[in-house]
């Protein structure tokens, strides 16, 4: 729908130098959705071990964005967003796993999930996020 896809994704993720800072990626990308992954490091942590709430925001916002982008098209611009935090983020990698539930001709309304997961595979949900994401197309 929008010609893009996980790999041309991936490439606009690491074109933006914070997202390079932090390592992230684009796990999943299409059809309303999209994914993306961090790894936990001591670096993106607060003071108290847990991953710090500007990272787990920034994957919000990323993974909002990049799904709507996949309904509205690769030029598109965060209008806002909100996240609950619901428990420390530990583990090994976070997931911020985001879906479009509206999307009209300029703006989409996405939900966002985020989890803690371990080197087993086991994900905890830490924060849950809401943004909505306009088209930036003249």
């Amino acid at each position: 729908m929008t010609g893009l896809d996980l790999q041309m994704a991936q490439k606009v993720l690491d074109s933006q130098p914070f997202s390079r800072l932090v390592g992230a990626r684009i796990t999943a990308f299409g059809d309303g959705a999209a994914a993306l992954e961090v790894d936990i490091r001591p670096e993106l942590q607060q003071q108290n071990g847990f991953v710090h709430g500007g990272v787990l925001s920034y994957a919000a916002d990323n993974s909002i964005t990049f799904a709507a982008g996949t309904t509205l098209g690769p030029a598109v611009l965060t209008g806002g967003f909100s996240i609950q935090y619901i428990r420390p983020a530990t583990g090994r990698t976070l997931i911020a796993r985001a879906i479009v539930v509206h999307t009209g001709r300029r703006r989409a309304v996405v939900r966002c999930d985020l989890f803690a997961a371990t080197g087993g595979g086991t994900e905890t949900l830490c924060a849950v996020a809401q943004g909505t994401v306009l088209s930036a197309r003249n």
